[in-house]
């Protein structure tokens, strides 16, 4: 189990973590996520004694990093694919690790065969590429054969077999009741590998919840409609369902090739589809959408984000705001549906 208490540390007068607390507990995956200057890898680094946090602590099994007697035996971790010598051979450098930690010669064959680089062990880890270098980093953090393993991005790298077979990994530590502590920044893994999650922006806990409390809470299901006559759509709707909202959005490839594309939240989906069918209103699509991880995780880390980009040609967040304030129908001013901007979205 790696407990973190009250943990704060600042480098030159900024907070990166900022007295944050969570449990990887023992026989769950934890997916630990935020944007890039979060605090993840300050956490993780102060975990296993890196760093030296300026209050708190942070424990595995119950002791900090510096008192364990075994630390690789205690704690495996991933946190540079590129951590060994160059000039090394993968072999030579997992044995190496193996001799300072009294743990024996055949655990390195072990790993190497967990791993899948039994082919290239003789090979020096400079000449590996990204994706071996991750496969070999990660046999080193399993040569203890480790109670807790801490994986940063481990799936950097890796080809579709390799990603399946991390997450497979992953779950197999769990299942034994093992805590594994997963940084990622790939929505899609966490949600099929992690059953909770820790969610830090800014060095501050934003949310710790499992996987499928948090998609439920913060990513609402909504209906996709396609039709001809957007007004008329949302008329109807509006007219049998007080509070429903209708907005306009962006058309998809998918789409069918004509009409206007509206998303639909706050009723079920048999009461819309019925509300459509008794009004003969005509539509060329009708989809439920369900939120993703993804999507939630957007939504409560936005503000957190140290680091914004935009698309070529897009106008800035800022810009987009006054927009959105300006039309807070989404396509519909003053009730009526403005033709040139649900064209335009």
């Amino acid at each position: 189990m790696l407990e973190i208490e009250e943990l704060s540390k600042a480098f030159r007068g900024k907070k990166a973590v900022d007295r944050i607390s969570f449990t990887a507990r023992n026989g769950r995956v934890t997916g630990f996520l935020g944007p890039n200057g979060a605090g993840k890898s300050t956490t993780m680094k102060a975990i296993l004694g890196l760093i030296r946090p300026d209050s708190g602590r942070a424990l595995i099994d119950g002791r900090p990093y510096d008192r364990l007697s075994s630390p690789m035996r205690a704690v495996g971790a991933v946190l540079d694919a590129r951590s060994a010598h160059k000039g090394m051979s993968a072999y030579a450098h997992l044995r190496a690790l193996a001799l300072t930690n009294g743990i024996p010669k055949s655990r390195v064959d072990e790993v190497i065969a967990i791993t899948g680089i039994d082919s290239v062990k003789k090979r020096n880890a400079g000449s590996y590429s990204l994706g071996m270098s991750q496969r070999l980093s990660i046999a080193a953090a399993l040569l203890g054969d480790p109670y807790n393993l801490i994986l940063d991005e481990p799936i950097n790298g890796l080809d579709p077999e390799g990603v399946k077979w991390v997450r497979e990994l992953c779950r197999y530590y769990a299942a034994q009741g093992r805590a594994v502590l997963l940084s990622s920044h790939l929505m899609s893994e966490v949600a099929l590998t992690a059953d909770d999650l820790v969610i830090i922006g800014q060095g501050r806990i934003l949310q710790q919840v499992s996987v499928a409390d948090f998609v439920r809470q913060h990513s609402g299901n909504g209906i996709r409609i396609v039709s001809p006559d957007p007004e008329r759509v949302r008329n109807v709707l509006l007219d049998a369902v007080p509070g429903m909202r209708v907005e306009m959005t962006e058309r998809k490839e998918s789409d069918p090739p004509r009409g206007y594309a509206l998303h639909v939240t706050g009723a079920p989906l048999e009461t819309v589809a019925q509300t459509l069918a008794h009004s003969q209103t005509v539509v060329y699509q009708f989809v439920q959408e369900r939120g993703s991880l993804e999507d939630a995780y957007m939504e409560l880390t936005h503000a957190s984000a140290e680091y914004r980009s935009t698309l070529p040609g897009t106008r800035p967040a800022a810009a987009q705001s006054q927009t959105a304030k300006q039309s807070s129908d989404g396509g519909f001013v003053n009730g009526q549906f403005d033709e040139q901007q649900g064209r335009g979205r």
